[in-house]
């Protein structure tokens, strides 16, 4: 579907669609017979994966400025995570090779850490204002390669390692997600305080203080101004 293209209205839930807080689920033989139930893939999309990177995707990738990055641990937990740097960041080495770099963050390592297990990795590229996406899966390794990381430096910040990935899926996905949410034209936005700071509400999660609170947000503050490319020191 072209980028030109959006839905013709904004249709929003019904607020009379409540669902239930229980729904009925459908046991293996049921959820087998509703996957068959679905029409036969599309020739085109049976070979849209092409398994590697080509000029296409590679100048999409190129461009992109964020990334969401799909991992496991050993006993197939999953994680997703967003990747965001500016474009150019993101470096296709060749047709089955890509790398990203692993910016300072809150040091809980879940990306790193599941790598560290079991090597297998999803990734989706977008880029702003383009409502198709490029989906990338393979296996992933760490690097700290000096010329890669110094390739990757932002602001004169060179990144402490390097997800190197090797490709085994990829291919572009079509536009109908983002354009059934309308994420480019800004009409789900929502305003200026609706929620309060991640700050305060982690804090109301795990039960920090006032004090703790406000302490906790003028950090934030510091590290969103100074830290997005280097640990605050």
């Amino acid at each position: 579907m072209p980028d030109s293209v959006q839905p013709s209205a904004s249709p929003t839930a019904s607020p009379a669609a409540i669902p239930p807080a229980s729904p009925v689920l459908l046991d293996s033989a049921g959820a087998t017979a509703l996957v068959a139930s679905y029409a036969p893939v599309s020739p085109i999309a049976a070979r849209k994966d092409i398994g590697r990177i080509d000029v296409h995707m590679g100048k999409f990738i190129a461009l992109s400025p964020i990334c969401l990055v799909s991992t496991a641990d050993a006993a197939g937990k999953q994680d997703v995570t967003p990747r965001g740097d500016p474009p150019g960041s993101f470096k296709v080495l060749d047709e089955q090779t890509i790398a990203m770099a692993d910016r300072p963050g809150n040091n809980r390592l879940d990306t790193l850490k599941n790598l560290l297990e079991n090597p297998e990795i999803g990734l989706i590229f977008l880029l702003p204002g383009t409502n198709e996406t490029v989906r990338v899966a393979g296996t992933a390794r760490l690097s700290v390669d000096p010329a890669l990381l110094e390739s990757m430096a932002v602001q004169g910040k060179a990144p402490k390692c390097a997800i190197v990935v090797s490709v085994r899926q990829a291919y572009l996905h079509c536009a109908k997600a983002l354009l059934r949410s309308r994420l480019w034209t800004g009409d789900y936005a929502q305003p200026k305080g609706t929620f309060p700071s991640i700050s305060r509400m982690v804090g109301d999660q795990i039960g920090l203080s006032e004090e703790e609170k406000k302490k906790r947000e003028a950090a934030t503050e510091i590290a969103y101004r100074d830290g997005l490319w280097a640990p605050i020191s």
